[in-house]
């Protein structure tokens, strides 16, 4: 009798029997996945980027779990090729219909496989004129943290195509300031200054490469010299509060005149 039921057909070619080892084969496919993805988080992941094991590790569980229903559907005899026909039809019925979620989720592949920029790094869309720190990859969208510790989504297809500039794979940055001197005073000779006192009281300015001293102006009321600094990616932070500081002492110190801005009032007659 329970033979009787189990032989049963649902549908042509597909009986209550058949469904049951297919649901049974699926189980131990979720099963197998799970084993699979722990043994990989525990002997792989911890030598291998975040982004790249969130990866892996979707591909291998949902990889096995497929495997599995394929195997079971084959080993039963269930003829899929319809049902694989119907459902390439309603993807693309549906991908006209969702192009821009289709986009955003093929563009957040793409980007933990390319990995323009990692998660954790500082990073600025250019195009969007976001600025901060990439905290999170999705499916859809990319959360990024300002630096005034706001967050911006951003889905991934503006991500992806947009401008990206990077501040981590460089281990060394550059900062530059302004200083400007009187026009009575010698500019080899401030330069000079300068250069002394970055090298003795800036602890993170690199010597190799050098910093740059240029004229960038001869402005209304100064001579003004642009600076630039070279130091560990890290150290910004340390660099530019102490760097105008010790430039300001320096020329304190050797009586370099830092100009106020001038201007010259006229009555309108010179008789008056």
């Amino acid at each position: 009798m329970v033979f009787e039921i189990l032989d049963t057909q649902i549908i042509e070619g597909i009986t209550i029997w058949s469904l049951l080892v297919t649901g049974i084969l699926v189980f131990a496919g979720v099963i197998v996945a799970k084993i699979v993805r722990m043994i990989f988080k525990k002997k792989f992941a911890p030598n291998l980027p975040v982004d790249t094991v969130k990866t892996l590790d979707k591909l291998i569980y949902y990889g096995i779990i497929i495997i599995f229903l394929l195997a079971a559907t084959a080993s039963q005899g269930i003829d899929v090729g319809g049902l694989v026909i119907g459902a390439g039809f309603l993807g693309i019925v549906i991908g006209f219909a969702a192009q821009s979620v289709v986009s955003n989720m093929i563009s957040g592949v793409f980007m933990l496989i390319e990995k323009p920029v990692r998660q954790g790094e500082n990073v600025e869309v250019v195009d969007v004129n976001v600025i901060g720190r990439l905290i999170e990859i999705n499916t859809f969208s990319s959360k990024i943290q300002q630096f005034d510790g706001t967050v911006v989504r951003i889905p991934n297809e503006k991500m992806f195509t947009s401008n990206l500039r990077t501040f981590s794979l460089s281990e060394v940055r550059r900062s530059e300031v302004s200083v400007g001197i009187g026009y009575g005073e010698n500019v080899d000779n401030a330069i000079k200054t300068i250069k002394n006192a970055i090298e003795k009281n800036v602890a993170y300015s690199l010597m190799e490469p050098a910093p740059d001293f240029w004229i960038s102006e001869l402005g209304d009321n100064s001579v003004n010299i642009l600076v630039r600094v070279w130091h560990p990616r890290d150290d910004l932070a340390e660099v530019m509060p102490n760097l105008l500081k010790v430039i300001k002492n320096a020329l304190d110190d050797a009586g370099i005149e830092i100009p106020f801005p001038q201007r010259v009032v006229w009555k309108g007659s010179s008789n008056e």
